[in-house]
């Protein structure tokens, strides 16, 4: 996976941003959600390039362990999955999890800057940004997941 530079730029705001003050922060705020916000959305645009790359078992893999909105979903889901084979089931899964512990991290840190402003706490900001930094090096793993998942052949 090649550097996003809307990440390296969110990365760079926040390292600075963990030694701010709360009126710093406050003045601060909304070029920092800003650059979150789109290196966020360039992270997502990278891992939906990766995975429209996959091949339908793969993709199949993965339909199968997401979350569905009805029983008639996930038994279809199951039935589409149920003859693939075995590594390309495990692939899919590990991109699952970590794909799933991402997103509890971005989410972790988007409570915390909430938080923080709503306390005016200028110690959880900087853990938010801690918590941000961190997301974002879970879902740059995912994408690296993502894509070494294309290259597992069946058998």
């Amino acid at each position: 996976m090649q550097r996003l530079i809307e990440v390296e730029e969110a990365r760079a705001l926040m390292n600075v941003a963990k030694d701010w003050s709360v009126w710093r922060w406050l003045t601060e705020k909304k070029r920092v959600r800003h650059a979150a916000d789109r290196a966020v959305d360039a992270l997502s645009a990278a891992e939906t390039e990766v995975k429209a790359g996959w091949s339908d078992d793969l993709r199949k893999a993965y339909a199968e362990l997401a979350p569905h909105d009805s029983k008639r979903q996930h038994d279809r889901a199951k039935k589409e999955a149920e003859n693939i084979d075995f590594k390309i089931k495990a692939a899919a899964n590990r991109v699952k999890e970590a794909d799933d512990e991402a997103e509890t991290a971005r989410l972790d840190a988007e409570d915390r800057f909430e938080a923080a402003e709503r306390k005016l706490s200028a110690s959880l900001a900087r853990e938010g940004a801690r918590k941000a930094l961190e997301s974002w090096d879970l879902r740059e793993s995912v994408i690296r997941k993502a894509e070494a998942a294309k290259r597992v052949k069946p058998g």
